[in-house]
């Protein structure tokens, strides 16, 4: 029932559809912020880019940072008076032991966060953020785990349920995720607007589940069958044992999609607690398993999903544990 205005760097013919007013411009550009932002009441801000690739970090500090603060500083010149900004919850919600659950108060784990670049950038443009919160201006963070769901269309949050059923996962990783339905994150913001306390920060997330155990749920959902092979733990030496995995893989003719950062960050748990965001800002999150089957159901109809070719799912490596094979 809001009108909206959306900063774009290009046009959007889907958001035009809905109704929204384009406004081009970027985050970096201050004035193009200040100027959409003009006859605002309120600010979401929810630009970032997702990339594990340490060559990214200078971008990634630049965009979240560095963009963070422009935008918030422009729309306070502008008028605006409240601002939600879409933090993550990797800022405080990872942990090397298996069974913490973190919340809004956990200390952060920085000597974690500070190995990559995502989570360190996202950390600095959350702090940039609420140290701008005040009466005459209030700001909220809202913190989502991992987004799965339909509408994807990047791959930047499902590419790891997108591998799972082309079947190019061959090893479960140590770790935990915590997972949570895009749409109900995106009701999580529109509350946080209304309700949220200002200089707060309200974690969101719907399951928290060893990977091992998501991949069970994505088997069951879809028949694709989950690989069995436990990839070792070892969080100091995560690109040595990347690459020790690639090569006993190799021996079946198979590789690992899995890149040294990507690998370090599986061997951690990401659990945390929504309690906060369910009793100040009445959110609630569907039933997680939902959210997958529609995560599934999504990427299948929008013909994302391309399985390998049957002799390498006939002649994968868990089939091989199984004892489905006559020889290696």
């Amino acid at each position: 029932g809001d009108d909206v205005v959306a900063l774009c760097r290009n046009s959007s013919t889907e958001l035009e559809a809905l109704g929204v007013t384009i406004a081009r411009g970027d985050v970096l550009d201050a004035e193009s912020v200040e100027k959409a932002a003009k006859g605002a009441l309120g600010l979401y801000h929810c630009a970032g880019k997702v990339s594990r690739d340490p060559k990214d970090a200078e971008d990634l500090y630049e965009l979240h940072v560095t963009g963070t603060s422009r935008v918030l500083d422009a729309c306070k010149r502008a008028g605006v008076k409240r601002a939600v900004v879409a933090s993550t919850s990797g800022v405080v919600a990872v942990s090397e032991a298996h069974d913490q659950i973190s919340t809004e108060e956990s200390e952060t784990p920085t000597h974690l966060i500070h190995r990559w670049p995502y989570y360190r950038s996202k950390l600095y443009a959350e702090r940039a953020a609420l140290e701008r919160s005040g009466s005459d201006f209030e700001v909220v963070c809202v913190n989502p785990t991992l987004l799965l769901g339909p509408g994807d269309l990047r791959g930047s949050s499902t590419e790891d349920v997108r591998l799972f059923l082309e079947r190019r996962i061959p090893a479960v990783p140590p770790g935990g995720l915590s997972y949570v339905d895009v749409r109900d994150a995106a009701l999580g913001m529109m509350l946080a607007m209304e309700r949220g306390r200002p200089g707060a920060r309200y974690l969101l997330g719907a399951s928290n589940v060893t990977i091992r155990e998501f991949f069970a749920r994505l088997e069951r959902i879809s028949g694709v069958a989950s690989p069995v092979l436990p990839l070792p733990r070892a969080p100091e030496l995560s690109k040595v044992g990347t690459e020790l995995v690639e090569k006993m893989l190799g021996r079946f003719g198979m590789s690992l999609p899995v890149d040294p950062v990507s690998f370090d960050m599986a061997q951690y748990t990401w659990y945390l607690d929504a309690s906060l965001a369910e009793a100040e800002l009445g959110w609630s999150p569907r039933d997680a398993v939902e959210t997958l089957a529609d995560t599934v159901r999504d990427l299948q109809d929008r013909g994302v999903v391309w399985p390998e070719p049957d002799f390498v799912r006939k002649g994968s490596l868990s089939s091989y544990l199984r004892g489905e094979e006559g020889s290696a």
